[in-house]
C-alpha cells in the first residue's frame, strides 16, 4: 500500500511541479517522476529489510542476500534510466520484464506469511495478493502509459 500512496503523492506534485515549471501539464513526465520515486522508495526497503526480503525468495534460489542487493539496485538503475531521454523506453520495457520477475516472489512470500519488515512467517498471507498482484499489473501499465507510449 506504501508504494502505491508513494507513486500517487509524487505524481500529484510532479503534475502541479511541471504545470508551474513549463505552464502545461506533461502527465507522461509526471508519471515517470513518480515512478522514480517510488521505486526509489522500494528500493530502500532492499537494504533496510535485506533479510525478510531475502525469506520471500524460494528456496532454490541461490546467494539470497546477494540477489536482495541486486534488486535494489535493479530499481535505482530503473528509477534513473526512466528519467534519462535517452534511455527511458528501454528501462520502462525492462522494469516491466522486472515487475513480472519479481511476482513470483511476492506470491510465495504471501503464501508462506512473510513479514519482510520483521523477517518473520507471520505475514499477512495469501490474502495479500488480492491486492499485489492488481497492483503489480497497475505498476506495469503505468509504466507502459508514461514511457513507452506516453
Amino acid at each position: 500500500m506504501k508504494p502505491l500512496i508513494v507513486l500517487l503523492c509524487a505524481f500529484l506534485i510532479a503534475i502541479v511541479v511541471t504545470k508551474i515549471i513549463s505552464n502545461n501539464y506533461d502527465f507522461a513526465l509526471s508519471g515517470r517522476i513518480a515512478m522514480s520515486v517510488m521505486l526509489s522508495f522500494t528500493a530502500i526497503a532492499h537494504f533496510a529489510f535485506t533479510k525478510g526480503m531475502a525469506m520471500m525468495l524460494p528456496g532454490f534460489i541461490p546467494y539470497k542476500t546477494t540477489t536482495v542487493y541486486l534488486t535494489g539496485i535493479i530499481e535505482i538503475a530503473a528509477a534513473t534510466g526512466l528519467l534519462i531521454p535517452g534511455t527511458t523506453v528501454i528501462a520502462a520495457r525492462l522494469l516491466i520484464a522486472f515487475f513480472i520477475l519479481i511476482l513470483p516472489a511476492n506470491i510465495y512470500a504471501a503464501a508462506k506469511h512473510i513479514d519482510y519488515r520483521k523477517g518473520t512467517p507471520d505475514g499477512n498471507g495469501p490474502a495479500y495478493l488480492w491486492f499485489r498482484i492488481p497492483l503489480q499489473i497497475f505498476f506495469i501499465i503505468w509504466v507502459y502509459l508514461s514511457s513507452v507510449k506516453g
